[in-house]
């Protein structure tokens, strides 16, 4: 249900990204400065809050799905108060809440990472931000601050020039109004905005068009696309193992234009061209397209609305926003839903003045989450065992929960038979069930810890007893290192000490292991 919900919302909600980014003036205020002021701010204080109602469709709405369905419109998002020292620096203090439960979290992050502290946590989870997005394996010899910089400078750039070629939706006002904003009246301008799907799918062909009449405008956002982007593309063409592979010369100077200029003229004739070959036939193709896709009569029809209040300030600051945006859905069995709105409401105040954040208390130590090396056990007991996230980690989200399956017949990792007993290579289930290995030194003793519950089980090779969690076992076999050197031990003894159940299929001898 979730796909096909993401794929109906996905294109209403970047056009009205795109609408809402392009009003012009209106009532003698500027709203397209005001939009590109916002995307400059670099510090200031804010409050938000926003929430999800999804409107379920009952003709094809199982008692499931209705379930499912209540507990996400439960689900809402407050921020009490968030502070941006600069674009690197800021903090939130603020809730999510879930049928009900209220959740307090308290975030701080700068340019290294992200420190979370949320209600039950013994230590606040930290994430280095170095990690995230494979930075690790793909490093660039470029100055990713300046990259950054020119990102920011490049924003307002594009910005202006969807303003220049976007109409204003036919329901647009301003008003003069007082409104309370961080418990201060102020006077500010009101921007109301109203538009439906009809009105946002006629807006795309006279956009389109103006965009294909303005050669100067167009070559000169390409050439500031080039700017920024270019030494990117040259420094990832110029690393080891990249530069030409597979590729001829002529190819090569193809993609490496020999200078902007030509670059800029030869991107904008390929632009120029597909706008034109889009725009000969542009409604015979919209009719083909919605009678082939009738569903998008519903996502592009009068019940998807966005409506939306902006309260600006004499500087044309963003002070105060309101928003609801309800994206109409052709209901199916596979997809339950009528229609999913999202409402959200903000306030930001001390716009681009001194701003201290609020760091998270790390005094008692942090838990980093680094990918493939924090085990699911070590995250459950960083949190009290009868607090809202450890159920949620452990019964909703079920973090523990983990599939095997062994063919007998794979010599590096499978299963094998002796004495009508199934052995399986210790350190290969350990680590899959995330369980650490300890040998005693000088012995032939070894420990394997259970990440979940922290019990030890002890086991000697050549000997069949054991001990679980204190509790002494004998094995139907057993521990023994095979001729690859490997240490075997008793599959289903192993597997069910570790929290496991197994499942063997008679027919292929695959062999199923499955932890909840």
């Amino acid at each position: 249900m979730s796909r096909k919900l993401r794929q109906w919302m996905a294109v209403p909600l970047v056009l009205l990204l795109v609408i809402l980014t392009g009003c012009q003036a209106v009532g003698g205020v500027d709203v397209g400065q005001a939009m590109v002021n916002n995307t400059n701010v670099k510090s200031g204080e804010t409050k938000q809050s926003m929430h999800i109602n999804i409107e379920p469709d009952k003709q094809f709405a199982t008692d499931e799905d209705l379930e499912m369905i209540k507990r996400i419109n439960s689900i809402s998002l407050n921020i009490d108060h968030a502070k941006m020292k600069d674009t690197n620096t800021a903090s939130i203090k603020g809730s999510v809440s879930i049928e009900g439960t209220k959740l307090p979290f308290h975030l701080s992050m700068d340019k290294s990472g992200m420190t979370i502290d949320v209600d039950g946590a013994q230590k606040p989870v930290y994430i280095s931000l170095d990690t995230l997005g494979g930075a690790e394996t793909m490093l660039l010899p470029i100055d990713t601050k300046e990259l950054e910089k020119q990102m920011q400078e490049l924003s307002p750039k594009v910005l202006t020039f969807v303003m220049k070629h976007l109409s204003n939706p036919k329901n647009i006002s301003v008003t003069p109004v007082q409104e309370a904003v961080n418990g201060e009246t102020l006077s500010l301008n009101k921007l109301h905005m109203e538009i439906n799907g009809e009105e946002l799918l006629a807006m795309v062909k006279p956009f389109l068009t103006s965009i294909s009449k303005d050669e100067q405008g167009l070559k000169q956002l390409i050439g500031d696309l080039y700017d920024v982007l270019y030494p990117v593309f040259e420094s990832y063409m110029g690393l080891e193992g990249i530069e030409g592979e597979g590729m001829e010369d002529d190819e090569m100077t193809s993609i490496l234009p020999k200078s902007k200029e030509e670059a800029v003229t030869s991107i904008y004739a390929m632009i120029k061209e597909g706008l034109d070959s889009i725009l000969v036939n542009y409604d015979q193709e919209l009719n083909n397209l919605l009678k082939d896709t009738p569903e998008l009569k519903t996502v592009f029809g009068p019940e998807t609305k966005l409506n939306m209040d902006f309260f600006l300030d004499s500087k044309l600051d963003i002070r105060k926003q309101k928003m609801s945006l309800k994206v109409a859905v052709p209901a199916s069995e596979d997809l339950p839903v009528r229609s999913v709105t999202v409402s959200a409401d903000s306030e930001l105040w001390n716009i681009g003045g001194v701003v201290t954040v609020d760091e998270v208390d790390a005094s008692r130590g942090v838990m980093e989450l680094t990918e493939g090396e924090v085990t699911p056990g070590q995250v459950l007991r960083n949190f009290d065992p009868n607090s809202f996230v450890y159920q949620l980690l452990k019964n909703e989200m079920k973090i523990t929960t983990k599939s095997i399956f062994l063919y007998p017949e794979d010599e590096e990792v499978g299963a094998i038979t002796v004495k009508n007993t199934t052995f399986v290579p210790l350190r290969y289930l350990s680590e899959q069930l995330d369980a650490e290995v300890k040998w005693t030194k000088g012995s032939k003793q070894i420990v394997v810890i259970d990440d979940i519950t922290g019990d030890e089980i002890v086991l000697t090779v050549d000997s069949p007893k054991a001990t679980v969690a204190g509790q002494e076992v004998t094995m139907v076999e057993s521990a023994f290192v095979g001729k690859n050197g490997k240490t075997y031990v008793p599959l289903r003894f192993m597997a069910e000490s570790l929290g496991a159940t197994i499942e063997k299929e008679q027919d292929t001898g695959w062999i199923f292991i499955d932890r909840p």
